[in-house]
């Protein structure tokens, strides 16, 4: 029967009239969102909401039918392009939830789809891959990381992290050498152990001591008075300058 018409079409109005009504009502079956639409060139849809502004051309480039072509389960290289209107909302959707036995809460939740309105400007059964134009990606059918990936990468950042790990390795010093903390008057091994756990290593460092410094190096390793009974600080300052 179609056939007939564009037969009846060529001969009324010449072969090149009539290749223009076979592109007008050319169909094809697109899917986006999850979902399935039949389209013609002019169509108006609301489908999920898509990644574009508006006035922004997008391609759909999963087309599982185009007239008598059947895709497996797509059609290569085929598209339908559209323009993007507006995003907009979907009509507003109550959920009530009701629990009645155990709980007896109930609970009310109002949703509004987000969604993108577009116009179907032309099909294409081949040459999708060459024609330059934006492919249209779903924001709620692929994940966050998809859609990141799809920016353009910031090249600096990664400039800027080698550079902070390889400061700390220019910037390190060498520690200074331990001294032999047992040469004073009280200290074993086991004392110098402690010592070198709080972080005392050198005679310098005991030498410097204050009497705050003393006070809490007393409580925090229960010296119970050792170094003044020692004389640690004196001590320490005659071994430093050997």
């Amino acid at each position: 029967m179609t056939a007939l018409i564009y037969q009846q079409n060529a001969r009324l109005r010449g072969p090149q009239d009539a290749e223009k009504m076979k592109e007008y009502h050319m169909f094809a079956v697109m899917k986006t969102g999850g979902k399935q639409y039949k389209v013609q060139a002019g169509d108006v849809l609301r489908i999920e909401r898509i990644a574009a502004d508006a006035g922004e051309k997008v391609q759909f480039n999963d087309v599982l039918m185009i007239g008598s072509t059947v895709g497996t389960p797509t059609i290569k290289d085929a598209a339908v392009q559209a323009d993007v209107i507006e995003q907009i909302k979907g009509e507003k959707v109550i959920h009530f939830v009701k629990r009645r036995r155990k709980h007896g809460s109930k609970r009310t939740k109002g949703h509004r789809q987000k969604l993108t309105l577009v116009r179907i400007t032309e099909i294409l059964e081949k040459g999708a891959g060459k024609s330059g134009v934006k492919a249209a990606i779903g924001t709620g059918s692929v994940s966050a990381a998809a859609l990141a990936a799809a920016k353009p990468a910031k090249a600096e950042k990664p400039a800027k992290k080698a550079e902070k790990k390889a400061a700390p390795k220019a910037a390190a010093k060498k520690p200074a050498a331990a001294d032999d903390l047992k040469q004073l008057s009280g200290v074993g091994p086991a004392l110098e152990k402690k010592l070198h756990a709080a972080g005392v290593t050198t005679f310098a460092q005991i030498a410097d001591w204050t009497e705050k410094d003393i006070a809490e190096m007393d409580e925090k390793l229960s010296f119970k008075g050792r170094i003044e009974r020692e004389q640690w600080v004196a001590q320490a300052q005659k071994l430093a300058k050997s």
